[in-house]
């Protein structure tokens, strides 16, 4: 199984329009980040979880030529404003199948009226085919998925985990059942949005300490801000296996 970073910023990405914080003059690359999307690859399958405002650009850097559908964690901007670049895969393909939550589908459908309707449809808006994902296992791939429902501030959102891999982004608090489903991974890649509290992310002491409640045998932490500092910088003083996530950035598990 392949995890590819498609971006690991937050909802303004890095660097910010007009900020005149030093990360976002850094010359490192690693220091340069999209928002917040993956791509999971096994037996040829290709799915995007989460296709953000940068989506189009995504895919292009990554040369993704095929992908088998796409998964939403929640609603929210920077996880769905890439909805209508799915256009190309949609012509290739026909209707591209989405998952996601009841709510985020309705959310979607009132946003995106053009691409969820049948009747009077404009020939060049792309198509889907609608799943919802419910609280239990589901397949994709011959894979069983299991959605994780963790809380972003009051919202219920979902993670999801992939045989030994589990990806959680906007995660505030998750419940005790929940973290039952994460256990014995391989590799966890979760949020971590800055050193100070907010009110609907986890910080990264929290989400280090959620790290060693977990015990993963690895830790990829996305969904940076600037205020998190430089790459280098706040890689240096992780945990040896505790790492920052940067966009391209692949994984392989076993």
């Amino acid at each position: 199984m392949k995890v590819t970073f498609l971006g690991t910023g937050t909802s303004q990405g890095i660097p910010v329009i007009n900020s005149k914080h030093p990360v976002c003059f850094s010359k490192d690359k690693r220091d340069k980040r999209l928002r917040v999307s993956i791509i999971v690859e096994w037996n040829n399958y290709k799915y995007i979880v989460d296709c953000g405002p940068d989506f189009r650009y995504q895919m292009l850097r990554a040369n993704v030529n095929a992908i088998n559908g796409v998964l939403f964690t929640h609603e929210h901007s920077d996880h769905t404003a890439g909805l209508d670049d799915i256009r190309p895969y949609s012509f290739q393909m026909g209707g591209v199948p989405i998952y996601a939550k009841q709510r985020v589908l309705t959310n979607l459908a009132k946003r995106f009226d053009y691409i969820f309707i049948d009747e009077n449809k404009y020939p060049g808006a792309p198509s889907v085919h609608q799943n919802v994902v419910e609280n239990k296992p589901f397949l994709l791939g011959g894979l069983e998925v299991i959605p994780v429902e963790v809380y972003h501030g009051k919202l219920k959102i979902y993670g999801y985990r992939f045989k030994n891999i589990a990806y959680l982004t906007d995660v505030k608090t998750i419940e005790d059942a929940e973290k039952e489903k994460l256990k014995n991974l391989e590799v966890l890649i979760i949020n971590a949005i800055r050193h100070k509290p907010h009110h609907s992310h986890l910080n990264l002491d929290e989400a280090l300490a959620l790290i060693e409640e977990l015990k993963p045998k690895k830790t990829f932490l996305t969904h940076i801000s600037q205020d998190l500092g430089f790459h280098a910088d706040v890689e240096k003083n992780l945990p040896e296996n505790v790492f920052l996530a940067y966009d391209e950035l692949v994984i392989e598990v076993d």
